[in-house]
C-alpha cells in the first residue's frame, strides 16, 4: 500500500487548485476519499454552479469528519485565491461579513478542499445583495411522515405555484425532505419574499389540511409536512443542488423532473449514482434561469388571506412565547449522539410515558449556535393523560453553546 499523500495539485480550467490530504477517507462506509469528493464536484460542476455560483456562501466545514458537527464560517479566508470573489453581506442583527463567491469549477474545488461537503449559498446574487432571485420551499417531514406524504404535499405546492404563475424546480434535500426552488425577478426585498413564501405555505396547508402545515412551532405540527417558509428569511441558507450531505451513504441533494418525484427516493441519490446520472442526462434544472417569475400573485394572495396568526406569547412583559402544548425539556447537548443518549436515559426512566408518545411528540432540534449546531431535546406530552404527565425535571445534560461569550443581559455579563 502506498503512503498517503499530503497534497495534490489539480489543473482546473487553467487554475491550479491544491487538495490537501487527498487520500483521507471522508465517508468510511462507501470508502470515499477527499480527492474523490473534489472529483465528484468537478464532474457535476455545471449543475452545482447553477445552484451556488455567483452567490455569497457560508462555508460549512466538516474538518473533523462527518461524525462531528461542522462549523460555520461566514468570512472568507484572507488567503483565498484570485479566482474566488467576495461580497460583503449586512446581517439582520447589524453585523457584516465578507463571504466567498465562487463562479467557476476552480472555486468549487477550492471550497470543497476546505472541508465543505454541502454548499450553502444565500438566495441573492453578489451583484444585488438586497433582492433575492430565488424563493425556496423546504418540505420538512415530521417524525412518522413517509415519502409518499411529502410527494403529495409537493404536488399541492406545485399547483399553488402554477396558480400564481410561478415554476417550481424540485430536488431532494439530501436527507428526508424535498426542496422546491423558484426563480424570481430580483425586484422584492427579503421581507416581501418571506411573506410570499409564508403565503404559499399557508395556502398549501389550506388545500392539504392534515398533510401539510405552515405552523412555525414544531410542537404544534403533528405528523405532517412542514412547509418551511422561514428559509427565505435574511441570513438563512440551504444546501444547494448537487450538495453532498453528511450521511453515511454519501447522499446528494439531487435535482429531479416532476415526473420523477413520485417514483424516486432520496436514498437512491449518492455520490456514485448522481455522478453517473449527470453524465447520462445532464442537469434536470438546466432551464431554471430562464423561468423567472413574479411574486405579484403570491403577494396578492397574501392580502386575500389576511395576516397570519401570530404565536401566543406569555404575559411576562418580555415577549417570550408561551407554548400551548405541554412540553418538558430533557437536555441540551453539544452533539446529536449525546442528545439521543439523553433521550434514551429519560425514556428508560419513564417507560409508561414513553409508550404513549407519538413519533412527532419527540423533538430533537438542531439549534444554531455561534459557529456550530447544538441540540435541544424536548417531549410533547399531549398524548399522555394529564394526571400521568411527568413534571419538568433537571436537565439530563445542560450544554451552554454561548459559554465564554458576553453580551448585555447575559447572566455572566457582569
Amino acid at each position: 500500500m502506498s503512503p498517503a499523500r499530503k497534497e495534490v495539485f489539480l489543473d482546473v480550467e487553467g487554475h491550479e487548485v491544491r487538495v490537501s490530504s487527498p487520500d483521507k477517507i471522508v465517508f468510511p462506509q462507501p470508502g470515499i476519499t477527499k480527492l474523490e469528493i473534489v472529483q465528484y464536484y468537478l464532474a457535476v460542476a455545471e449543475g452545482a454552479l447553477r445552484g451556488a455560483g455567483g452567490r455569497p456562501m457560508v462555508l460549512k466545514r466538516f474538518v473533523k469528519g462527518i461524525d462531528q458537527e461542522a462549523f460555520f464560517q461566514k468570512r472568507v479566508p484572507e488567503n483565498h485565491p484570485e479566482f474566488v470573489d467576495t461580497a460583503t453581506l449586512q446581517y439582520a442583527r447589524g453585523t457584516s461579513a465578507e463571504e466567498a463567491v465562487i463562479r467557476d469549477a476552480a472555486g468549487l474545488a477550492w471550497v470543497v478542499n476546505l472541508g465543505c461537503l454541502d454548499l450553502n449559498p444565500h438566495p441573492v446574487r453578489a451583484e444585488d445583495l438586497d433582492h433575492p432571485d430565488e424563493l425556496r420551499i423546504d418540505l420538512d417531514p415530521m417524525p412518522g411522515v413517509d415519502w409518499s406524504q411529502i410527494v403529495d404535499v409537493a404536488m399541492v405546492a406545485r399547483e399553488v405555484l402554477d396558480d400564481v404563475g410561478l415554476v417550481g424546480w424540485p430536488k431532494t434535500s439530501g436527507s428526508r425532505g424535498l426542496h422546491i426552488l423558484v426563480r424570481i425577478a430580483p425586484e422584492w426585498d427579503y421581507k416581501q419574499v418571506r411573506l410570499a413564501a409564508e403565503t404559499l405555505a399557508r395556502e398549501v396547508e389550506n388545500r392539504a389540511p392534515g398533510l401539510a402545515t405552515a405552523r412555525w412551532w414544531k410542537e404544534e405540527r403533528g405528523e405532517s409536512v412542514f412547509v418551511d417558509f422561514n428559509q427565505n428569511a435574511k441570513d438563512r441558507t440551504v444546501a444547494s443542488a448537487y450538495s453532498i450531505r453528511p450521511l453515511p451513504d454519501a447522499r446528494v441533494s439531487t435535482p429531479m423532473e416532476w415526473d420523477e418525484v413520485g417514483v424516486r427516493r432520496p436514498e437512491e441519490f449518492t455520490i456514485a449514482s448522481v455522478r453517473e446520472r449527470f453524465a447520462a442526462i445532464g442537469d434536470p434544472h438546466r432551464g431554471i434561469d430562464e423561468a423567472v417569475g413574479s411574486l405579484e400573485g403570491l403577494l396578492a394572495l397574501a392580502e386575500q388571506l389576511g395576516p397570519a396568526e401570530k404565536p401566543p406569547r406569555a404575559g411576562d412583559g418580555e415577549g417570550r412565547r408561551q407554548s400551548t402544548m405541554p412540553l418538558i425539556e430533557i437536555a441540551r447537548t453539544k452533539t446529536k449522539p449525546e442528545a439521543l443518549d439523553a433521550l434514551e436515559e429519560w425514556q428508560a426512566k419513564h417507560p409508561s410515558t414513553s409508550g404513549l408518545l407519538h413519533p412527532a411528540d419527540v423533538l430533537v432540534d438542531g439549534m444554531r449556535g455561534s459557529s456550530s449546531l447544538w441540540y435541544r431535546v424536548r417531549v410533547n406530552l399531549q398524548h399522555v393523560p394529564e394526571s400521568e404527565r411527568p413534571e419538568q425535571e433537571a436537565l439530563i445534560a445542560d450544554y451552554d453553546p454561548w459559554a465564554g461569550r458576553v453580551w448585555p443581559g447575559r447572566p455572566d455579563a457582569g
